[in-house]
């Protein structure tokens, strides 16, 4: 998810920017309504963009092949039998952990394939967690549920079914506590096909105990919304927070990853504070100094600029796989007294205002921003920063989103290949912290 501007050639797509087509008008979510029976309702809501592209026939194929097609029908008839809404936050903390643990289980290879798909797949667990959320947005309960709430049990299915609320970082010295973070697909109305190298390595990693030269190290990993504003709102502080502060379980490194250019590897070594304004997931944009939430630990005055901690030279020296590993110092600035964005291959000058990271200027830059801006907020001394992968390619002839199929042998090893990289590459990594 580099800069978009100078990325969709490259990825041979463009999304469609217009806004979504007109739904039929429904209540507003939360508001109390009359059923025929006069029975007094809580009306739902309509189902968002990302949502909406479930209907597809390619999201239909991805959830029957993997097993994952009865996610959402099984917890829609759970939540129509919930009397409560403390039934409903019981509910949705266990299905959205469950979901996320029988996503880990499928990849890891634990459990039933329930179907054709191959394993290490990311999109089962993108699409069968839209199909829970739609149905706890269009959800209409037997009393009365304010919109507020409503939407506290949606980030709290979010959270659960994103490995955000069950990290599990070891204390103690025996083993290096390694934090990672993926995202899901994107790009999806230019291909609904899509996959996300990232977060399939996430789900691949969770959990995984690692051989370094230093010793073990334990992997947690949690996945991240392609939507600019989770991120506005702390998503990505509130997760990480717990173990970039002081105490037993606090990181000894973290990598967010994301997928960047075709055919290569980049550690982006600078973050710019600045939004592109690419539409996201939602079809929504925003273009600006990346918000910094209250409350969130931060440095002030805020940065322009933050820089990886990541041993870069080691990893790009190591040999980790077959795709090549760049020291990315590319930067996009408007210098300091000027008013026009300059390109800098050696990174950011002086008093230099960001337009574009070395990871660009959209949610991949800004997940690499706040979490080092965190570590540095927190005085976190540790190799943090960010990762770009090689981008997921179909094979030769199945290129075409109208044509082609969900999947493919060039696909399947593209995927795996990359995500084998990336455990080396965390290997390399901690194999450089003290013992």
């Amino acid at each position: 998810m580099r800069r978009m501007r100078i990325r969709l050639g490259l990825l041979g797509a463009v999304l469609a920017v217009s806004a979504p087509p007109a739904l039929a008008a429904a209540p507003t979510a939360g508001a109390a309504v009359r059923s025929a029976e006069g029975t007094v309702r809580s009306a739902g809501a309509a189902p968002t963009v990302e949502e909406q592209r479930l209907d597809g026939a390619v999201p239909q194929e991805i959830l029957r092949r993997s097993g994952f097609a009865t996610v959402a029908p099984e917890f829609a008839r759970e939540l129509a039998a919930v009397e409560s809404v403390d039934g409903a936050e019981h509910l949705v903390a266990r299905s959205g952990q469950r979901l996320w643990q029988r996503a880990v289980d499928r990849v890891q290879g634990r459990g039933p394939a329930g179907g054709d798909l191959s394993r290490d797949d990311d999109r089962p667990l993108y699409w069968a967690r839209l199909g829970m959320t739609k149905a706890l947005r269009t959800w209409q309960p037997a009393f009365a549920l304010p919109e507020s709430r409503r939407q506290e049990l949606i980030t709290r299915l979010e959270r659960g079914s994103r490995g955000q609320d069950t990290v599990d970082l070891p204390a103690g010295r025996a083993v290096k506590r390694v934090l990672v973070t993926g995202f899901d697909p994107f790009q999806l109305d230019a291909d609904a096909r899509r996959s996300n190298p990232s977060g399939a390595a996430a789900l691949a990693l969770d959990g995984t105990t690692i051989r370094t030269p230093s010793g073990p190290a334990r992997v947690e990993t949690a996945v991240f919304p392609v939507r600019w504003t989770d991120f506005a709102e702390g998503t990505v502080e509130r997760t990480l927070a717990p173990y970039f502060r002081s105490g037993p379980h606090r990181v000894d490194m973290f990598t967010t990853i994301s997928q960047g250019r075709p055919g290569r590897f980049d550690v982006e070594r600078t973050n710019g504070a600045w939004r592109g304004g690419y539409p996201d997931n939602d079809r929504i944009s925003r273009t600006g100094t990346v918000p910094i939430p209250a409350g969130v630990p931060t440095v002030h005055p805020q940065p322009q600029w933050t820089v990886t901690t990541l041993p870069y030279e080691r990893i790009v020296a190591a040999g980790t796989g077959g795709f090549p590993v760049h020291d990315n110092t590319a930067v996009t600035e408007i210098p300091a007294g000027g008013t026009q964005p300059v390109d800098r291959p050696d990174g950011p000058t002086p008093g230099s205002t960001a337009r574009a990271g070395g990871g660009g200027d959209y949610l991949s830059n800004e997940i690499a921003y706040r979490a080092t801006l965190l570590r540095d907020a927190l005085r976190l001394r540790v190799p943090g920063g960010h990762l770009h992968t090689p981008v997921l390619q179909f094979g030769a002839g199945n290129s075409d989103p109208s044509t082609g199929t969900v999947t493919d042998p060039d696909f399947v090893r593209n995927r795996q290949a990359i995500t084998g990289q990336i455990r080396a590459i965390l290997t390399v990594t901690a194999g450089t912290l003290p013992r």
